[in-house]
């Protein structure tokens, strides 16, 4: 057995049960802002906050695949996107594509949105562009979880590897 993928996949599940966490989070805010309006501007920093999280979450994953996987982790002002990029390459002889180009285009708009949280002030958000990466939250949710549970398997087979039939 090669324990290492093993360790990753369980990481790759905690790390996913958390990112299910911050969408939760996500959604009962926005919930709130339609329901709340006098305290909508709370709410809506709570919205920016977790969606932010969450993509920290999806590519602190990324991060553990390449430095585990590939042995290559991209640098420069670009790498946030590079690594998505990295993350739907089939590397044959390394690995499967860990995302669908779909998958990957789906989260493309929460890296640009994770940016913005970083750079500006959070009253500078849009409502309605929030709106649209909550609504959204699920179904790319969904997406990645899917491909993450298929890149398991392919690691699940690499942690036997070294097993031989009896």
């Amino acid at each position: 057995m090669i324990p290492r993928y093993r360790i990753l996949q369980e990481r790759i599940d905690a790390e996913l049960a958390e990112l299910d966490r911050a969408a939760l989070k996500v959604i009962q805010a926005q919930e709130q802002v339609q329901h709340n309006e006098q305290h909508s501007t709370f709410f809506l920093d709570s919205v920016a906050i977790n969606l932010h999280s969450f993509y920290n979450g999806v590519e602190r994953i990324f991060e553990w695949i390449g430095r585990e996987i590939d042995g290559f982790v991209p640098s420069g002002p670009a790498w946030h996107r590079e690594l998505l990029t990295q993350m739907t390459l089939d590397a044959e002889g390394v690995r499967p594509a860990v995302l669908r180009s779909e998958t990957a285009a789906r989260l493309e708009p929460y890296l640009r949105f994770r940016h913005l949280v970083r750079n500006l002030y959070t009253w500078s958000f849009e409502s309605d562009k929030l709106g649209k990466l909550v609504v959204d939250l699920r179904p790319t949710f969904a997406a990645l979880e899917a491909d993450l549970k298929a890149f398991g398997r392919f690691l699940e087979a690499a942690s036997n590897a070294d097993e031989f039939p009896g």
